[in-house]
């Protein structure tokens, strides 16, 4: 390998550089992840769910389903690609023997910077300004990395399809103008549903918590959670018995995955500046040219008559 020492210097400076400015030389399509739309908080809309109003009559579930056309008939248990909005009761555990169950709604946190939306491929996932995430099956190519990257496990994939994609609550009750509120909203009896700006329903939260001390646990769900969901909960038992994970982050995952992709090039660029050095190194005294043996001569027999 024929490598100048005054060569192999000039490389290894350069990848010592590369490493030290590995942030910069990203690709551009790699570029830092905004509020996967940004939104302003006096914009945003969102749902405040108070679970202690919930009474499990399923209104919501079956509401969801009319407005998006989906099959009424079935006895869902868990979200799927046909069941956008769920009402699951849980058992919870209760100083006497007999557990008390729980009914709680679920579907598509909204998150404020959802890791779905980074995920995608394609962009068939887009947060819009309103605070909604919203799904584009004619964009979709069912590649499921959405499914990979919710922490919360809400797309869903239609494996009874010919053409499998996802589908998740994405409030389409309200793109044709009919709503001013999510079908789901006014289809609840209870009122445990309350829409409206998000600000405004955190200040709604935060006051009833506040009042009410022994009612509630003194913690919004949504509120920081993984840079904050546009679905806010109210409980008066641990989310964790609700189903909720509780061991989410305060920032954003797109963020986090970000800080990542930013060091991969000064990686790859200071490897390869490492091994040309090895190369180089283990190659240093081989001969510059190759001696080629002469062919070695084989005594012929004279032929006897």
């Amino acid at each position: 390998m024929k490598l100048s020492r005054r060569d192999f210097l000039k490389l290894c400076g350069a990848s010592a550089a590369m490493m030290g400015v590995g942030a910069t030389v990203a690709p551009p399509t790699l570029t830092a992840p905004k509020a996967a739309a940004p939104v302003a908080p006096r914009n945003a809309r969102a749902t405040l769910i108070d679970t202690t109003k919930c009474v499990g009559c399923k209104a919501c579930q079956n509401a969801c389903k009319v407005a998006n056309g989906l099959p009424t008939d079935d006895r869902p248990v868990a979200l799927s690609a046909t069941t956008l909005t769920i009402v699951d009761f849980r058992n919870i555990a209760t100083k006497v023997d007999q557990p008390q169950i729980k009914p709680v709604k679920k579907q598509c946190m909204h998150c404020e910077e959802p890791a779905c939306v980074s995920a995608c491929p394609v962009g068939a996932l887009v947060k819009q300004e309103t605070g909604c995430v919203t799904y584009d099956a004619d964009i979709c190519i069912g590649c499921r990395y959405c499914m990979v990257a919710c922490p919360f496990g809400v797309p869903k994939y239609n494996w009874d399809s010919a053409n499998p994609k996802i589908n998740k609550c994405a409030q389409n009750c309200m793109a044709n103008g009919k709503r001013d509120k999510p079908a789901c909203v006014s289809a609840c009896p209870q009122q445990a549903l309350t829409y409206g700006t998000r600000d405004e329903l955190l200040t709604i939260a935060q006051a009833r918590i506040r009042e009410n001390p022994g009612k509630y646990v003194n913690h919004v769900y949504g509120e920081k959670e993984i840079g904050g969901t546009t679905m806010l909960y109210l409980s008066n038992t641990s989310f964790e018995a609700l189903g909720f994970r509780i061991d989410l982050p305060d920032i954003p995952l797109p963020r986090l995955t970000w800080d990542v992709q930013t060091k991969i090039p000064g990686v790859f660029l200071g490897a390869l500046g490492l091994l040309s050095g090895i190369a180089w190194w283990t190659h240093r005294k081989e001969p510059k040219t190759a001696t080629v043996p002469a062919p070695a001569t084989v005594p012929v027999e004279d032929e006897q008559d």
